[in-house]
């Protein structure tokens, strides 16, 4: 396992401090879209400064290295705990060699571990599947971004929101419009539907890890999809909340079954340094 430790130690430094490619290039694209001398235009200016710097000088792309979020897909016959100790340890060393900011911190004790390794910390996902190689990605959430996203139950009366594709609309629009520029904006938004509260706020994080360009499989999703992102732009509330004409993105959605009683929306919400990567081994 320590090829992979190694791997993963490289996955870490790779997402921490490399955007994404479509990711990069969404963002060019939005800058080409705002008026020149704009604070969008200049927001978005210095933000693909930033972008290449982090890239050419090996250095974390922000001072928030957030919360590593893994979702692997394991072959039959490999160990889960073993998967896990390999994670933590090398967590332990990206921490150190990359680095990361120390970020977890004991609920009881407010002490920070100073190795980003706790209780649940990473958060590790795992899901056996029938393939003979091991993929790993992993996604820095940022906390700002985090604290960001929201849970709603529909109906929602408030939102005049009921059980429908446009009360996930309604949801989601007013997400987005609670969190302003507080989780530096252009965001990605991730939506998962279902059944129960646990599983659409991890299903609304998987879709964080799917490129700007794919197109959902299930039409009415994709439909809602690009109307989403239309109206989150429309809003207003531009890059970083200055105003202009990029709050999004992307906007993903994933839906799960759910019971006849319950319909839960879960809002996740990225900021613009989507960091996010695979390892297959």
């Amino acid at each position: 396992m320590l090829k992979l430790r190694d791997g993963i130690v490289e996955l870490y430094r790779k997402v921490a401090t490399s955007l994404p490619p479509d990711v990069e290039e969404a963002l060019r694209s939005a800058l080409d879209k705002e008026e020149e001398g704009s604070p969008a235009f200049s927001s978005l200016s210095v933000t693909l400064s930033n972008i290449r710097s982090a890239r050419e000088t090996a250095r974390p792309l922000c001072q928030d290295t957030g919360v590593p979020v893994f979702f692997l897909k394991v072959p039959a016959g490999l160990s889960h705990l073993e998967l896990k100790d390999t994670i933590m340890e090398a967590t332990r060393i990206a921490t150190e060699k990359v680095p990361l900011r120390p970020n977890a911190v004991d609920v009881i004790t407010e002490q920070n571990s100073g190795d980003n390794t706790g209780a649940g910390f990473p958060v590790i996902y795992l899901e056996e599947t029938t393939a003979t190689t091991l993929a790993i990605d992993l996604m820095l959430k940022g906390g700002g971004s985090e604290n960001a996203g929201q849970l709603y139950k529909l109906p929602a009366e408030d939102l005049r929101a009921q059980r429908d594709l446009d009360g996930v609309r309604k949801c989601v629009l007013d997400a987005v419009q609670k969190a302003q520029g507080r989780g530096c904006p252009p965001y990605i938004i991730g939506v998962g539907l279902g059944a129960s509260k646990d599983q659409v706020t991890r299903l609304a994080k998987d879709q964080l890890m799917r490129k700007l360009a794919d197109m959902n499989k299930i039409d009415a999703l994709a439909e809602l999809e690009t109307r989403l992102l239309k109206d989150i732009n429309d809003l207003g509330i531009g890059p970083q909340g200055l105003g202009g004409r990029t709050t999004a993105i992307g906007v993903k959605i994933g839906a799960n079954h759910r019971h006849p009683a319950s319909y839960f929306v879960d809002v996740s919400i990225s900021c613009w340094a989507n960091r996010r990567g695979r390892l297959i081994w």
